[in-house]
């Protein structure tokens, strides 16, 4: 009889950023909320201290330990209790590949011996700086820059890299193009389009504010990604009726907005249904969200109202360094067909709003793919899988779902609709461990059915303007991730036609629900893909085959997956907050940044979006987080008389809804 191993490999997914953490450890493992809150030793032995962060995990949680020839997870008089593949336990003896449950943490535990076995648990698939769509050909980018290894030849010039502060002097003798403005928004993309909207609502003109972007409609990589993850012009986002990116004030609200062009059809049972749904959510009625068509058409008209594509330049940004007079100088390609066509644009006001760098994607489709070369069968939800569908409806199959959350509730009502097409299909949704309860946050608890965990958007209604914002802002930074632990987390909508879908599906049995931590997928010889599981009720190895395999698992926001932040970063020493992201100020200013000139004044920098998630608020990959971050960073500059930004003061923006209203142009 094999001895048993003496260490264990714990997996979990982090809560609100999505990366994955996959430690082999030594035994004992104590497992809590306050490192210095858990012993050091037991028994004489060195423990595994893991802290987790949320106020559902007690100071010192449990420890798993040896007892004889046993692994044994104790439970140490924690409030919440410790949960081993769904069921509430006070002391358990492990196997490989059971699933603890410590709050909002779902912890996957292998045997392991050696740190050999340890790979990689975060894998990427990289937007295609050509298309701006994702591309799984696409290698990693460079995310290191060492200036004094680039060639002579290369852009931008070894002398701009090196430089902490460029001199303009020295920028002009490049022989490259300079141009010059007040505002550079950076990313091109809705953060940019909501910074710059404002920025015009508050007086600054066209001429003097410069967008660098891949693409001139704002939303394009967003309306991509939700077409490939099955969310068509007709469908709803999850977003709420005020969350208006064309409109600051978010009135009309887009609810009343489709109420009226339902009345003008003559719907008006649909018109005062709508009015219904606004006015009794969440209690009474689903929450309203808005078409994405509708959104889409609403930006359109914003963006000509605003001038966005006089302000607009296709621009592939390389790096930003400071300039010797309070400003920024911001290298950039100028054509996709032409890599001479090279510009620098000078900006004393520069935006960083650069979106997610990166799909995440799990390591062992991501080794699947590599070894087969198979991208037909197994695929990310935000790539362009339309073929999987149409496969389905045409010859029927099978299909393995990853993840959870709201893209994988969509995929399941896209698969449904193609069963209305073709009964011959049934989907395997495998989850890591089962959901026996949901997040809880003071007296509130999220409900879950089916091991879904329901919530309307992606933090609690109060994280946008509520007392939770609040309570963030005036967290200390080491306690903010512990409150980002309890409120986020993989939830979906609780929207009653895809719960309906759930049930009917499991109740007919062409769709089935099973947990485990997947060890490997391979192909078969009739070129079916085969999971292979550490299933929990039979306590062995299972194999799941299926024609194709879909994973939802979400996208990548880590700030040194960009190489332009990552070459930030390093460069000015930039602090991270603890989830890994920019540290901004409450006004999103990158303090470190501030360009300081005796003669020209001060240059800064802002950012917007998931790059600041971690900071003092939570929902910055919103459409109202980045209205939000917009309005507390151009107020800033208001504040401190920045010429040309008028203050946002009751007269102007009365004024200014009304040129809203009547499409007419900022002025």
């Amino acid at each position: 009889m094999n001895p048993q191993p003496l260490r264990l490999r714990l997996t979990w997914k982090d809560t609100t950023t999505g990366d994955c953490h996959s430690p082999i450890l030594d035994l004992p493992i104590a497992l809590g909320r306050i490192f210095e809150a858990m012993p050091a030793t037991i028994n004489g032995k060195r423990v595994s201290r893991i802290a987790l962060s949320s106020s559902q995990i007690s100071r010192f949680h449990g420890v798993i330990a040896t007892e004889g020839n046993s692994i044994v997870i104790t439970d140490t008089g924690s409030r919440n209790g410790t949960f081993v593949n769904g069921t509430r336990q006070n002391r358990c003896v492990l196997a490989n590949g059971d699933m603890l449950q410590i709050g909002p943490y779902a912890i996957g535990i292998s045997f392991a011996v050696n740190s050999a076995e340890i790979h990689s648990v975060n894998s990427h698939i990289f937007f295609n700086p050509q298309t701006n769509g994702p591309d799984p050909s696409i290698a990693p980018p460079m995310v290191s820059p060492h200036p004094q290894t680039a060639s002579s030849g290369e852009f931008p010039p070894i002398a701009f890299l090196q430089a902490n502060q460029i001199t303009m002097r020295s920028l002009q003798s490049m022989g490259i193009p300079v141009v010059e403005v007040d505002w550079a928004a950076v990313g091109g993309g809705l953060g940019s389009f909501i910074w710059v909207d404002l920025l015009r609502i508050c007086g600054v003109k066209v001429d003097r504010i410069a967008v660098l972007g891949l693409e001139e409609q704002p939303y394009a990589r967003y309306r991509r990604l939700c077409l490939n993850s099955q969310i068509p012009l007709r469908e709803r986002l999850r977003s709420n009726s005020d969350a208006c990116p064309d409109n600051i004030w978010g009135w009309p609200p887009y609810a009343l907005r489709e109420a009226w062009q339902e009345l003008l059809k003559g719907r008006l049972i649909v018109s005062l249904k709508l009015m219904w749904q606004v006015f009794a959510e969440p209690t009474f009625a689903e929450t309203y969200t808005p078409r994405a068509g509708n959104v889409f058409d609403a930006i359109d008209r914003e963006t000509l109202r605003i001038g966005w594509s006089q302000m607009f330049r296709y621009g592939r940004v390389r790096a930003i360094r400071k300039t010797d007079d309070g400003r920024y100088a911001i290298a950039y390609s100028r054509s996709n067909a032409d890599r001479r066509d090279r510009a620098f644009l000078i900006a004393k006001y520069v935006h960083l709003a650069t979106g997610y760098p990166a799909i995440q994607f799990l390591p062992d489709l991501q080794e699947y793919r590599e070894q087969t070369q198979d991208f037909n069968s197994v695929v990310n939800a935000y790539e362009n899988h339309d073929s999987v569908y149409q496969k389905l409806e045409a010859k029927g199959g099978s299909v393995l779902i990853r993840g959870r959350g709201i893209v994988a509730s969509r995929v399941v009502q896209r698969i449904y609709e193609a069963r209305q097409r073709n009964r011959n299909i049934q989907v395997l949704h495998l989850m890591r461990s089962a959901k026996p309860q949901g997040n809880k946050f003071n007296l509130a608890q999220r409900s879950v059915e089916n091991h879904y965990e329901f919530q309307p958007f992606n933090w609690p209604k109060a994280c946008w303007g509520g007392e939770l914002r609040v309570l963030l802002e005036k967290a200390a930074p080491e306690f903010r991730p512990q409150l980002l632990a309890d409120w986020g987390g993989t939830t979906t909508a609780n929207r009653s036609d895809w719960r309906r879908i759930v049930k009917e599906g499991l109740s007919q049995g062409w769709y089935q629900i099973t947990f485990g931590e997947v060890e490997r997928v391979e192909r078969d010889i009739q070129n079916r893909t085969v999971t292979y599981i550490q299933e929990k009720e039979l306590k062995g190895q299972i194999k799941l085959e299926a024609d194709f395999i879909i994973d939802a698992t979400g996208l990548d926001a880590k700030v040194k997956t960009s190489p332009l932040l990552n070459d930030l970063v390093v460069q000015y020493n930039l602090p991270l907050n603890n989830l890994g992201r920019l540290s901004v100020h409450k006004n999103f200013e990158v303090p470190e940044l501030r360009n300081t000139s005796p003669s020209h004044g001060e240059g800064r920098v802002y950012a917007a979006g998931a790059i600041t998630l971690g900071g003092a608020y939570a929902p910055v990959d919103s459409f109202l987080g980045l209205q939000y971050a917009a309005l507390r960073s151009v107020e800033s500059l208001a504040v401190d008389r920045v010429p040309g930004v008028g203050k946002l003061n009751v007269w102007r923006s009365f004024v200014q809804w009304l040129k809203w209203i009547l499409n007419k142009s900022p002025g």
